[in-house]
C-alpha cells in the first residue's frame, strides 16, 4: 500500500488525474500510483453504515414522480438482454450493479458494455476519455450517471472539477452543473467519487441535492464513510435517492467478488433490492458477472438500473394507492 500524496505532489504524478476510493481496496496493475489512505490513518473511516429498506423508497416529493410515472409509458431497457433480465416487478429481488471510475482509461470499459443485462456506468467528468466513454455507454444502451469527485476526509485528491467543503453554495452548484453539462448525453443520476467530507456536510450537500432534483436526476450515495447527511436531506428536498449496499471488489479476485454478490443477493431478498458498486478497472469483475448471470436469472433475481427500479416502484406504489382508495 503506497502512502498518501499531498495535493501538490499528486498534481505532479504522471497520468493520474484522480485518486482511488477511500475504502480499503486492492489496486490492479497499472494503478499503483493512485493515492490511498494509509492503514494507520483509516481507523473508523472504512466502516460503512447500512440503511433500512425504507431508504429504497423514492423520497419526499415522490407524489409528483408517482403521478408522472403512472401517466408515462414505461420503455423497456434497450440492451440486448433477454426479457427475463428486466425488472418486471420490484417484488422480485432486484440486483442493481453500478460500475465506477469510467473516464480515465476506457480500455476496460468494453467488457462491461458487452454484458447482456442492465448496468449503470458512473463516469468521472472532464477527463481524457470521459466523453467518448459517455458516447459508448449511450450507444450500448446502458445507464449513464455522473461520478462526481468530492473532497475526502483522509486527504486523498479526488481529481479535477471536484466539490470541496471550502466552496460556497453557488460555486458547488456551478461545479456540478458544469460537469453534468460537459457530457454529450445527459446522465440519469449521479454518485460521489470519494466524498466522505462532503457527504457529511449539509452546506455542501444541499446545493448538490437541489440541483439533482432540478435536473430530474437521482442521487446515489456511494457511502464511502458513515454519518452522511444525504438520506435526510434528500427526503427534505425531494430528491430521488438510493444508497450503496455492497462493494463488489474490495478484493478483486473471483472468489471475493462472488462472496460480495452473495451478500447482495441476501440483501435483495430482505429489502427488495441491493445496489452493488464495482470499478471499471477490476480485471475479474466483468467476466465474473457474465459467468453468473444465467444462474442469477434462473434463481429468480432481476437485474436493473436505479432509474428502472424507481419507475417500476413508483408505478406499483400508484397501483397500491388506487387499490387503497
Amino acid at each position: 500500500m503506497n502512502s498518501i500524496n499531498s495535493k501538490d505532489t499528486f498534481s505532479r504524478t504522471k497520468d493520474v488525474p484522480y485518486g482511488t476510493p477511500e475504502y480499503v481496496i486492492e489496486l490492479p496493475p497499472g494503478y499503483e500510483d493512485l493515492a490511498v489512505i494509509p492503514p494507520e490513518e483509516r481507523k473508523d473511516k472504512t466502516s460503512i453504515s447500512k440503511r433500512t429498506a425504507s431508504d429504497l423508497d423514492i423520497q419526499a416529493g415522490a407524489e409528483e414522480e408517482i403521478k408522472k410515472a403512472g401517466s408515462e409509458k414505461f420503455e423497456p431497457y434497450s440492451s440486448a438482454g433477454p426479457p427475463s433480465a428486466l425488472p418486471e416487478s420490484v417484488a422480485q429481488p432486484t440486483l442493481i450493479i453500478v460500475i465506477d471510475d469510467v473516464g480515465y482509461n476506457n480500455g476496460e470499459l468494453n467488457a462491461f458494455l458487452q454484458l447482456p443485462f442492465p448496468i449503470t456506468l458512473a463516469v468521472l467528468p472532464q477527463l481524457p476519455h470521459s466523453n467518448d466513454s459517455v458516447a459508448a455507454i449511450h450507444q450500448a444502451g446502458k445507464e449513464l450517471i455522473l461520478h462526481q469527485p468530492m473532497e475526502a476526509l483522509g486527504g486523498n485528491d479526488p481529481g479535477p472539477h471536484a466539490v470541496y467543503c471550502s466552496m460556497d453554495e453557488a460555486t458547488i452548484e456551478k461545479t456540478v452543473a458544469e460537469n453534468i453539462d460537459s457530457f454529450p448525453y445527459p446522465p440519469a443520476g449521479m454518485n460521489n467519487h470519494m466524498g466522505s467530507a462532503v457527504t457529511r456536510d449539509s452546506n455542501c450537500m444541499i446545493p448538490i441535492l437541489k440541483l439533482t432534483k432540478e435536473r430530474g436526476i437521482y442521487y446515489l450515495n456511494s457511502l464511502t464513510a458513515p454519518g452522511t447527511v444525504c438520506a435526510e436531506l434528500s427526503q427534505k428536498i425531494g430528491t430521488q435517492y438510493m444508497e450503496r449496499d455492497v462493494f463488489l471488489d474490495n478484493n478483486s479476485d473471483r472468489e471475493s467478488i462472488l462472496a460480495a454478490i452473495e451478500e447482495g443477493k441476501q440483501i435483495a431478498r430482505q429489502k427488495g433490492a441491493a445496489v452493488m458498486i464495482g470499478h471499471v478497472w477490476s480485471s475479474k469483475l466483468a467476466s465474473t458477472l457474465m459467468e453468473i448471470y444465467p444462474e442469477l436469472v434462473e434463481q429468480g433475481y432481476s437485474l436493473s438500473t436505479i432509474s428502472q427500479y424507481m419507475k417500476i416502484q413508483a408505478k406499483e406504489n400508484l397501483v397500491n394507492e388506487n387499490f387503497g382508495d
